[in-house]
């Protein structure tokens, strides 16, 4: 599977062993920057796996800055992404289960990187949308992305 990579400069020690530990699995992975602790702006780094993911050029998204916040809410400005913020598994499951999410978030600030952290990344991964109830909601943001409608 292919995944999309990016951190901001707070999360790129983090980034590499991720990256590491996915290619071990066996997924091609996409490297969106940044490769320092150099400071970048992370809306440029999370749009970029936001369009890598949308034009399907990977399949899922993985971001990281230092709380997290940052790169969820310039992920979720990319049409056709639903990133989420995820801390521990079962957020993980539910945002694949019920939301469809396309792009993981974690906090490298507040996270660190250990069996748990890669439980979140394999339950994220593997956990498949339930649809059903759940497909109607994803249709209305769907359809709000779409409309020329904007508060």
């Amino acid at each position: 599977m292919k995944i999309a990579v990016g951190a901001d400069h707070r999360g790129v020690a983090f980034k590499t062993q991720i990256m590491t530990y996915l290619r071990k699995k066996g997924h091609e992975v996409l490297d969106y920057g940044t490769d320092s602790t150099e400071s970048v702006d992370y809306p440029d780094i999370a749009i970029a796996v936001g369009e890598a993911v949308a034009s399907k050029k990977a399949a899922y998204g993985i971001l990281l800055c230092y709380s997290g916040q940052g790169m969820v809410m310039a992920a979720n400005k990319v049409k056709g992404i639903r990133a989420a913020f995820c801390t521990n598994p079962t957020y993980a499951r539910f945002a694949r289960a019920h939301n469809n999410a396309n792009v993981l978030v974690m906090p490298a600030g507040f996270v660190k990187y250990d069996s748990r952290t890669r439980n979140i990344m394999k339950t994220f991964l593997l956990t498949r949308f339930d649809g059903g109830r759940h497909l109607r909601r994803i249709k209305k943001i769907r359809k709000y992305e779409d409309s020329a409608r904007r508060v």
